[in-house]
């Protein structure tokens, strides 16, 4: 899949954003302010760890002699650091090559201006151009204003321990009431713990901010349909809306990784937690057609994970829900987890799979396919690589040992190490066509 996917990419859409794959060209968009090649950065680790060394090699050499970093526009600062610095900083660390290292540094220090608001609270969308760099600043100066952002979040009231989704950089205060764990809240949460991971869990502030902030979660979002599943549903000023976005089926996993450090009595409560949400997100894929899940699903007038909005039925090829299955079968070894990531492969195979690459569907409650003409930079960054990972993993993938991979720059050392045996046609998942 994934050699398919990219060998399509290089010859339609090189250093072009995404392939098109229904028209055979490329995708630029306005999301990363001009830059190119988020293809190519985004899926660097996923070829280095399966294997696809000449494909990584190639990628390598486009970073090298084209990625080209002074371009001027506006830029989502969210999507330009996961995608690009999240890439090249995934890389180093994977490579030790310097030239990662330095290319991030230096998109660092591009986005820098972004956080020149009165709190130090950065706007969504910096404006990139050459005489906004600054000069001896880079990914530490980052990295300070993050925490300094942290004492802010903390001393500022919350809503029944909520972070509400809007923060305005300009006086400091909730612009809204919308909490979400989908959509525009997610990486927040999944940052605290991973952050606590990542610093060999000596980050206690960002460890008593995600298990105060889950403590909130439970009491206010997590809901119980009628049909018994468990579901995190979206509060808007005090009023619960009974829907589950997509993005929020990462929760599973990022519940599950931190089980093992939450209070000695919740461990076993945080893991039976994480299985509930990712048994209710793999409903909304059997639940469809296609089995593949809607961009949204809701549990209200009758409904149970399941798109009652024509504008949710669609599928962009996202990761989360894989992610998670992936985040459960290391923490369980529980072969259900294997199974439904297997059933998702073959759904994309099935229904997103084109001549010339991967597309996304507009409709997966139904079997005649409307296809969306583009293969998100995610797809093979993420979702594909969640589900070979879920499947196949050997020392030689990594160079290193085999817990030492992950989603966006995250690579956390602290899942089970035992090699996992591979099912039947992994290798056709993860490294032929």
């Amino acid at each position: 899949m994934m050699k398919f996917a990219w060998d399509n990419y290089k010859r339609y859409a090189w250093g072009k954003n995404e392939l098109r794959p229904l028209t055979k060209n490329g995708h630029i968009g306005n999301m990363f302010g001009g830059l190119r090649g988020a293809s190519i950065v985004d899926s660097l680790d996923t070829l280095y760890i399966m294997g696809l060394m000449d494909e990584y090699n190639e990628a390598k050499e486009w970073v090298q002699t084209s990625l080209d970093l002074n371009s001027n526009g506006e830029a989502s600062l969210f999507e330009v650091n996961i995608r690009y610095v999240g890439g090249l900083l995934s890389a180093y660390y994977l490579t030790g090559e310097e030239l990662f290292r330095s290319k991030a540094l230096e998109l660092g220090e591009k986005l820098l201006p972004a956080f020149n608001t009165p709190t130090g609270i950065p706007r969504g969308s910096p404006e990139k151009s050459g005489n906004q760099f600054q000069p001896g600043k880079g990914l530490l100066d980052l990295l300070l204003q993050v925490m300094s952002i942290r004492k802010l979040l903390n001393k500022i009231e919350k809503p029944h321990g909520l972070y509400p989704n809007f923060l305005s950089p300009v006086s400091g205060n909730w612009v809204q009431h919308h909490v979400s764990i989908g959509g525009l809240g997610d990486s927040f949460y999944e940052y605290l713990i991973k952050s606590y991971l990542m610093s060999d869990k000596t980050d206690e502030e960002a460890k008593k901010m995600y298990y105060s902030a889950l403590d909130a979660i439970e009491a206010n979002l997590v809901q119980k349909s009628p049909g018994g599943l468990t579901y995190m549903a979206e509060w808007r000023g005090g009023i619960l809306d009974h829907k589950m976005g997509h993005l929020a089926c990462f929760s599973g996993g990022m519940i599950g990784i931190g089980a093992d450090d939450g209070e000695p009595e919740k461990r076993q409560h945080y893991l039976d937690l994480a299985a509930e949400i990712t048994h209710t997100c793999h409903e909304s894929y059997t639940r469809s057609t296609t089995r593949l899940g809607p961009e949204a699903f809701r549990f209200d007038s009758g409904a149970e994970a399941t798109a009652t909005r024509l504008s949710d039925r669609y599928y962009i090829l996202r990761p989360e829900v894989i992610e998670s299955y992936m985040y459960m079968w290391r923490l369980t070894h529980d072969p259900k987890y294997r199974d439904w990531g297997w059933e998702a492969v073959e759904a994309l195979e099935q229904h997103c799979r084109v001549e010339f690459g991967f597309s996304g569907i507009r409709d997966v409650y139904t079997m005649t396919a409307s296809h969306d003409n583009m293969q998100q930079s995610f797809f093979l960054s993420e979702t594909l690589k969640s589900a070979c990972t879920t499947f196949h993993l050997h020392e030689s993938d990594t160079g290193s040992d085999p817990e030492h991979w992950g989603i966006h720059l995250y690579f956390l050392s602290v899942l089970p190490t035992e090699h996992n045996r591979a099912l039947n046609g992994t290798d056709v998942l993860c490294f032929r066509g």
